[in-house]
């Protein structure tokens, strides 16, 4: 069992980590671009954003209060929840202070969430190399017990073969030799040889 070795290339080693950075810095520059085109101090869109928010925490909640409630869903809305409302204050504050301390809040919860799926995955990766391993190992055993096995019925076929052919040379040249007698071996109480045919010229 060999399987190529891929060598991934950092960037993708390194995305999944910096994912939560990028997504909560998104938001942030997003919602200061909206504020710097009229949104600052604009009750309209500071209570659209706060419906948005509102509304997709209610949708998580119920999401994960079901019975048959999918984490997917449920982390999907949440995480929505907490973009809109960073957003909304990204853009209706007038100064960094507020928006710069939501960001980090926020990168830290999404860090935290993240690190529980990433020891899972871990996890999971973890104990599959596992199972690979052992099947490894019990494929290697196996291959090398058929393989002794093999070797020694070889072993066995050429020593029979070398015995049968050794025999057939004893019997060929005891049946040469001058005034040969086969009722005289029996007699003496050795074993009967099988009748071989042998041709002799005279």
């Amino acid at each position: 069992m060999n399987e190529p070795i891929v060598a991934r290339h950092w960037l993708a080693l390194a995305a999944p980590k910096a994912a939560p950075a990028l997504a909560t810095s998104t938001v942030l520059i997003l919602g200061r671009i909206w504020n710097a085109n009229g949104a600052e101090h604009s009750t309209g869109n500071a209570a659209l954003m706060v419906v948005l928010a509102a509304g997709a925490a209610t949708a998580g909640a119920f999401a994960s209060a079901g019975r048959a409630g999918d984490p997917v869903i449920a982390g999907t809305a949440f995480a929505s929840s907490g973009a809109l409302a960073l957003a909304g204050v990204a853009g209706y504050s007038d100064g960094m202070s507020l928006p710069l301390l939501l960001w980090a809040i926020a990168t830290a919860v999404a860090y935290g969430l993240a690190a529980r799926y990433w020891r899972t995955d871990r996890r999971d990766t973890i104990a599959h190399h596992r199972h690979l391993e052992v099947r490894r190992t019990e494929h290697g055993h196996v291959e090398r017990v058929e393989a002794l096995r093999a070797g020694a019925q070889i072993e066995v076929a050429r020593e029979g073969a070398a015995y049968a052919e050794a025999l057939a040379q004893a019997l060929t040249a005891r049946a040469a030799l001058p005034g040969f007698d086969p009722a005289e071996l029996t007699k003496a109480g050795l074993p009967e040889l099988p009748t071989v045919a042998i041709t002799r010229e005279d």
